[in-house]
């Protein structure tokens, strides 16, 4: 093995964050305005390398080929959880205590087929007092010939504190042919007299809006509530909403620091596991877990501590990092620490909603 030490052309084109090397500093300027690096990525904490992805920096710490100094260091003193390094074994321990959640408890003891918010008071009340970021979950049964058409048939609200806002089996429009009970446990007499879909539609969306037209929500203005869940998009299609904006939505299926190195989604059953360490949909399957599951992967990736670089996903980002051709000279003369600094990344970042 090589172990000279590393020139100074070498360390010159050398990128800050991923630290690819590059023969001409040209090819370096050419990976800043298309990697999108910036303070938002995943970060080792041990030799400071920004990843894209909380994936490719597991692989970076824990293996299978990890960076064997910083996987030694991880051993000792890091949270296989959130991946951050602490100063000491015993500072690991204490945050452990935390980090570690357990599963939520959602067996609620009343006929969920009632389950709803009472009355158009408790809508109005729920409008006005309610949480600002609410997760959304739904269960699907089949319709269609083969039950392969995905019907709305359940459907649940929470709140940031994990309380239930809105909870009921949904009566789909069209013939259910498949009710998939060994995931859902849904069967024909839960959904005999359950809350016709267009009703539930509306409801969810009046939640969501909080009393604000959808114009005023897509101008970005007003009381509208943020919405988590896991494959919302789908969800939400189901339930027959489709204007909800998509700048309100938080999706931990498509959040690009929770998906796979290879950019696909994970399984909220994976990332649950991953990074809150704990088993969900482990046989029949509530939507009010889901919520929770979402909940806590939104809040835990909206705590991390970044600088707030209000670019981030603002749309800036493109035509920040398109750095036009006649400063080309100017850039090659920066040093990789500049030029880091000028790059902005190229989603919305949540820790920006705290």
């Amino acid at each position: 093995m090589d172990s000279r030490p590393e020139s100074s052309e070498t360390l010159r084109n050398k990128c800050a964050a991923c630290f690819r090397q590059y023969n001409k500093m040209e090819h370096l300027v050419e990976h800043m305005r298309v990697s999108f690096h910036s303070v938002h990525e995943p970060k080792c904490g041990v030799c400071q390398k920004h990843c894209r992805s909380f994936e490719s920096l597991r692989e970076h710490l824990i293996g299978p080929l990890p960076k064997l100094e910083c996987a030694r260091i991880f051993s000792i003193r890091g949270c296989t959880l959130c991946l951050n390094i602490f100063d000491s074994s015993s500072a690991l321990r204490i945050h452990r205590g935390h980090c570690q959640l357990s599963r939520a408890a959602p067996n609620i003891n009343i006929s969920l087929s009632r389950l709803s918010l009472q009355s158009s008071s408790s809508d109005h009340d729920a409008r006005l007092q309610g949480p600002r970021v609410v997760a959304l979950g739904c269960k699907l049964v089949g319709g269609g010939s083969d039950g392969s058409l995905d019907l709305c048939a359940r459907v649940c609200l929470i709140g940031e504190h994990e309380n239930v806002i809105f909870h009921t089996y949904v009566r789909p429009q069209i013939p259910v042919t498949n009710y998939r009970y060994e995931t859902t446990g849904i069967r024909p007499e839960h959904l005999r007299d359950a809350m016709p879909l267009k009703q539930a539609q509306r409801r969810v969306q009046d939640l969501l809006c909080n009393g604000e037209p959808i114009w005023k929500i897509r101008s970005r203005g007003g009381r509208a509530r943020i919405l988590v869940g896991h494959g919302l998009d789908h969800d939400l299609e189901c339930l027959g909403i489709d204007q909800y904006p998509s700048f309100m939505m938080r999706d931990t299926a498509n959040y690009p620091p929770l998906m796979k190195t290879s950019k696909l989604s994970n399984s909220l059953k994976y990332l649950t596991q991953a990074y809150l360490g704990y088993d969900i949909q482990t046989g029949i399957q509530d939507p009010y877990e889901d919520c929770v599951a979402a909940m806590r992967l939104y809040v835990r990736m909206r705590s991390q501590a970044h600088p707030h670089d209000y670019s981030s996903g603002s749309g800036e980002a493109q035509s920040r990092n398109n750095f036009p051709s006649w400063r080309q000279r100017e850039l090659e003369r920066m040093t990789p620490d500049q030029l880091l600094e000028l790059s902005g990344s190229d989603y919305y970042c949540w820790c920006l909603d705290s």
